[in-house]
């Protein structure tokens, strides 16, 4: 498949891979030493959709209507087209490292392509946010044609920032749930081992009508059970995993599924 254009400018930079090496172990353990209470709130396990694209839409939609505030108030110069353009700012701030923390959570476990261009999106971002905190700052001590100028360039940047999350999301594919587009599997039961094939506390994956499953047996009460065997979060062999009680870990990210 032909690279975007985008992703041509990312293989460009190799100190991307660079900084990668650096930050990345220690963002997994600063997220990792949260337990998983920490994990799910960051993932949006307790929401069933991923946080971090939710998030983002605040810092978007309140920087955009600072910037149609700002050319209200260089229009008009009603003091209430600047105090709206102020908090607009402040908000799309104070989403906008909300966001940020979450993305990383989100980039911790990638690798490759995916791993450069997360670090490209998280520097274009946090450039612009950082732009956009000084034009709060500016702006606070009088220095409002200064905070605009910031301002006007931090959004320039997190508008790059979010073509390059698009690309994470279209072209590789993340946080995009790898069960959409399996097989759906059987209507009605079919007969796939045999009951003494699956002794207590093994797993095994079978195949379903194109579907795969992974089978098990409930720890608690001996009963068979069966989810999809392929993790929904970046396609990992949950087979493969590490089976903790009723629950298997994911042997790519340590994603945590329930077996029963």
């Amino acid at each position: 498949m032909e690279k975007t254009i985008g992703e041509r400018i990312v293989d460009a930079m190799p100190f991307l891979d660079r900084a990668s090496d650096i930050v990345q172990p220690k963002v997994r353990n600063l997220v990792d030493a949260g337990g998983t209470t920490v994990r799910n709130v960051l993932d949006g396990v307790w929401m069933e959709v991923p946080l971090h694209p939710v998030l983002t839409d605040v810092p978007i939609g309140s920087w955009t209507a600072a910037l149609v505030f700002d050319g209200l108030d260089l229009v008009s110069g009603k003091p209430a087209m600047r105090n709206a353009a102020d908090a607009s700012l402040a908000v799309g701030v104070a989403g906008g490292f909300a966001a940020a923390a979450v993305g990383f959570s989100d980039w911790r476990y990638l690798s490759g392509g995916s791993r450069r261009m997360g670090m490209a999106h998280a520097v274009t971002n946090v450039v612009g946010l950082t732009l956009s905190t000084a034009s709060l700052l500016l702006r606070a001590s009088g220095h409002r044609s200064a905070g605009r100028l910031a301002f006007l360039a931090g959004y320039s940047l997190n508008g790059m920032g979010a073509h390059l999350g698009g690309e994470l999301s279209y072209k590789y594919g993340l946080r995009v749930n790898r069960n959409a587009f399996e097989a759906t599997g059987p209507d009605d039961y079919i007969p796939v081992l045999d009951e003494i094939e699956l002794p207590q506390g093994a797993m095994r994956r079978v195949e379903a009508d194109g579907a795969g499953v992974l089978l098990s047996r409930s720890q608690k009460d001996g009963r068979v059970c069966a989810i999809a065997a392929t993790c929904n979060h970046m396609g990992g062999p949950l087979e493969r995993g590490d089976r903790e009680g009723d629950t298997v870990v994911c042997p790519w990210h340590k994603s945590r599924f329930d077996l029963c």
